[in-house]
């Protein structure tokens, strides 16, 4: 079995294993949309059954906070932020919640994105929705005023392209360009289908907005695959390391 998960539901990792000594918690943005609520909890349990109980957290729209969850725990907290670029919810949201619960104990990860890991959850969802080679393709993210941020969407995009061995062309869904539509159009003049790939982790409002803007095909989103549930684990292991060759911050 590839998790730790004992007959009762409780977990025991190794001896020695530095994730022991930390509660691990899952932040993710929050929906009104209950589906997307219940993929946030699967892959919370999928992550729990690895290596014990995972707690989570929202910084929008539902509770409870990061600051609510880690205030009250009885060992230092690392936060993975389930959000697929490091925007203003992860550099700056996250941080303020740390700092309101009073836990300068607490570490946070790298946020998911982007990784080749969620590339190739995405080509899946593609192929579930009917993509073949040959369709054109537009990586559709939630988008955001950090450059920065804005950035690492073509960097998933490149990852992409280079399992699908064709372009794939970026849109955002609010607040930065191209926006969706556009992206859609210019992916129109290829003469061929075009399919959306959802960079978003859980439904909620934004995907739904991908499914009026035209185009052939819409993938679904990334959802609780075994793959994001590796690197959710991979990322809390990382950032507690003691092999790390700098310090581990707050923010990591």
């Amino acid at each position: 079995m590839r998790d730790n998960a004992l007959r009762d539901g409780t977990v025991r990792l190794p001896h020695g294993d530095r994730l022991r000594d930390v509660s691990p918690v899952l932040v993710a943005h929050g929906t009104r949309n209950p589906h997307g609520v219940t993929v946030i909890a699967e892959i919370a349990e999928a992550v729990s059954a690895r290596i014990g109980l995972t707690r989570t957290a929202f910084v929008d729209v539902l509770g409870p906070t990061p600051s609510e969850v880690i205030a009250d725990l009885d060992k230092p907290a690392v936060l993975v932020p389930a959000f697929l670029a490091s925007g203003y919810h992860v550099r700056k949201d996250i941080p303020e919640h740390v700092a309101l619960a009073g836990r300068p104990d607490t570490v946070v990860t790298r946020a998911l994105g982007p990784d080749p890991a969620i590339a190739a959850v995405a080509r899946l969802r593609l192929a579930e929705a009917g993509w073949e080679p040959g369709d054109s393709v537009v990586l559709a993210a939630a988008g955001s005023s950090d450059p920065s941020a804005c950035g690492q969407v073509y960097l998933a995009a490149r990852q992409l392209e280079s399992l699908i061995g064709g372009r794939v062309e970026v849109g955002f869904i609010t607040t930065a360009q191209p926006s969706v539509p556009e992206a859609i159009e210019k992916a129109r003049r290829t003469g061929r289908r075009v399919v959306v790939a959802s960079y978003l982790l859980a439904p909620g409002l934004f995907h739904q907005r991908l499914e009026t803007y035209g185009a052939d095909a819409v993938a679904a989103p990334l959802g609780p695959d075994p793959r994001i549930v590796d690197l959710i684990v991979t990322r809390m292991r990382a950032a507690i390391s003691p092999y790390r060759r700098t310090p581990v911050p707050r923010l990591v």
